[in-house]
């Protein structure tokens, strides 16, 4: 955890190998002061015209012609087969905020491979991109200023409780677990808190609350990183 291949002060751009198609890439990689790929998520950089800044996974998905386009130096290969190339590159990225697109839209084991690693790295704060939602690991604690009537999705990775307000079914005092309670479709009343008790609850918005959501998660506290 400590030989972090990119270590920036300002949020940063990660694009994978997954569905890239109507989730506002483009958009994001102009404003973008950073742009990393894991691995075949190169791919889609390379397609907007631009070159990433370093790319990191274990190369198994880029082809030759398109490692030719990136300079070596910018390549970076962990060879083990025993993480996904998501798991290796939150790993080795240091910064305040990780924008992530591709990681979605495509297998469903690869989706949830993706959420597993966010409750692995709960000291990352890292902002899931689709063209429908937008996914956060919640922190300790997150406002997010939304408007009435939004849907918001509460999906615990593991048993967890927490506290709300601003929901149109509050959440306190209840046990949430996958193979148990979960919170489904609530809704918006206005600006949402939410205080969770552990990293293990997932919160899915609307892709258009994108925005608020990153402004919000950069406020927020940091979980600490788990004990290895």
């Amino acid at each position: 955890m400590n030989d972090r291949i990119v270590r920036k002060l300002s949020p940063i751009l990660l694009v994978g190998g997954g569905d890239c198609r109507n989730c506002g890439l483009s958009e994001a990689m102009r404003t973008a002061q950073t742009v990393v790929a894991a691995d075949g998520g190169a791919e889609a950089v390379l397609a907007r015209g631009r070159i990433p800044d370093a790319v990191i996974g274990d190369m198994d998905s880029l082809s030759p012609q398109l490692a030719a386009q990136i300079p070596a130096e910018r390549r970076h290969q962990i060879a083990e087969q025993d993480s996904t190339d998501f798991d290796k590159a939150l790993r080795s990225i240091a910064a305040p905020m990780i924008r992530a697109f591709g990681f979605t839209g495509k297998r469903l084991d690869h989706q949830l491979a993706v959420l597993s690693v966010l409750a692995r790295y709960p000291e990352q704060r890292v902002v899931l991109v689709g063209a429908e939602d937008v996914t956060i690991l919640c922190p300790p604690r997150i406002t997010v200023p939304l408007a009435p009537g939004t849907r918001v999705s509460l999906w615990p990775l593991a048993p967890v409780s927490g506290r709300s307000t601003g929901l149109r079914w509050p959440i306190d005092g209840i046990a949430m677990a996958p193979d148990g309670r979960v919170g489904t479709s609530n809704e918006a009343l206005g600006p949402v808190t939410l205080d969770m008790a552990a990293p293990r609850m997932l919160l899915i918005l609307p892709a258009s609350c994108r925005e608020a959501l990153e402004t919000a998660a950069q406020d927020a506290p940091q979980w600490p990183a788990r004990a290895e």
